[in-house]
């Protein structure tokens, strides 16, 4: 009995053992593998640099708008009458009181002639009643009726005439016309459309901002746009008008802004990204808007220090403000002159040693 217990107890114990130098040996493997990693020397990576400036920029309220033509119109018919000729082609440019359309006037012609010959008849009629009404051989009564069927024959031959001319029509202003909407032959009733006008030289902006601003809001205000149509250009008006009541739905005050055209760039019903001029500028810190790694869990960017004379890469969280031209205001976080790499952070780890280069974009900023 006490044979087998002694016999179990040693088997007990040469594992034990065993399990001791397996574990021994695991750690000595360990340790040699751990200091010939350290051993190895770690990459150096390449990065470009750009300092953080210290900017003036002026302060912009942002709004959104549409453009529209300073007169913009349907050209219609007043009087009812067949198209008999069409002086017009669609997106033509006319000068005011350039004929457009005409209307058939043979029988307008017609009566005109005849109203012309009753007035003139009556004309003499009433001279006859001038000469006999001296001489007193008509009644005062009788001299009246003669001056007051001259002057309504007179009128109706005006009248007539008037309508006669409305059976041209011309462009009420100089503009772009839009796309024909009639036809030779076409019988128009009295306010048919016919061709859509634009004066598109210059041309307004309508825009609102919240009422809190309206006290940085004023005439001759300068206004930046901006288009989908041309993402790369900006244009440059100034406020016109602003609506002497705000908006009781909106609470918002309507503001008209005037811009240049005369490249006819801008077209009425474009939409518009806005930015007023205001009279504050803000003293930042910037840098390259490359150079900031965005997460939510705050924003960062590595900070090339020197010790030792060697450099490396400390991350370093920040707080952003405006975007601008590709740089980046920091509320906090940098000061002016740190140098934050712009290029080749994708493979940097915080404390990383790397050689550094200026970057080949760097460039001056006014902050205008």
């Amino acid at each position: 009995m006490n044979l087998k217990i002694f016999v179990r107890l040693a088997l007990v114990g040469a594992v034990a053992a065993g399990l001791w130098f397996a574990i021994q040996i695991l750690i000595w493997k360990k340790e040699a593998d751990q200091a010939a990693f350290a051993s190895i020397a770690r990459p150096v990576s390449t990065v470009a640099i750009e300092p953080a400036l210290s900017e003036v920029w002026q302060q912009f309220l942002p709004a959104i708008g549409s453009f529209t033509a300073i007169q913009d119109v349907m050209v219609t018919n007043e009087i009812e009458g067949k198209v008999t000729d069409i002086h017009f082609i669609s997106g033509q440019y006319v000068d005011k009181g350039a004929v457009l359309v005409k209307l058939d006037t043979s029988v307008d012609v017609a009566e005109l002639q005849a109203l012309a010959a009753d007035e003139r008849l009556n004309d003499l009629q009433f001279e006859r009643s001038k000469r006999l009404i001296k001489e007193n051989t008509i009644s005062k009564s009788e001299f009246d009726i003669a001056a007051a069927r001259r002057d309504e024959a007179s009128a109706m031959t005006r009248a007539k005439a008037a309508n006669l001319r409305k059976k041209t029509i011309r462009a009420p202003f100089s503009g772009i016309l839009g796309i024909r909407a009639i036809d030779l032959g076409e019988y128009l009733d009295s306010g048919s459309e016919i061709v859509s006008l634009h004066s598109l030289s210059p041309i307004y902006l309508d825009f609102g901002t919240p009422e809190r601003f309206i006290s940085k809001i004023s005439i001759n205000q300068q206004v930046f746009a901006e288009v989908h149509a041309y993402p790369e250009e900006v244009f440059e008006g100034r406020i016109s008008a602003v609506e002497p009541g705000i908006d009781r739905a909106t609470r918002n005050l309507r503001i008209r802004a005037e811009f240049p055209n005369a490249n006819q760039k801008l077209r009425s019903g474009m939409f518009a990204e806005i930015k007023s001029t205001l009279s504050d500028r803000d003293d930042v810190i910037t840098v390259p808007e490359t150079a900031v790694a965005y997460t939510p869990y705050g924003n960062s960017v590595f900070v090339v220090n020197s010790e030792d004379g060697v450099q490396r890469a400390e991350r370093r969280q920040i707080e952003t403000g405006q975007v601008r031209d590709g740089r980046v205001a920091v509320l906090r976080g940098i000061a002016a002159g740190e140098h934050v790499v712009s290029a080749g952070h994708n493979k940097l780890r915080n404390g990383m040693e790397v050689t550094v280069e200026m970057s080949p974009t760097l460039s001056s900023h006014g902050g205008s």
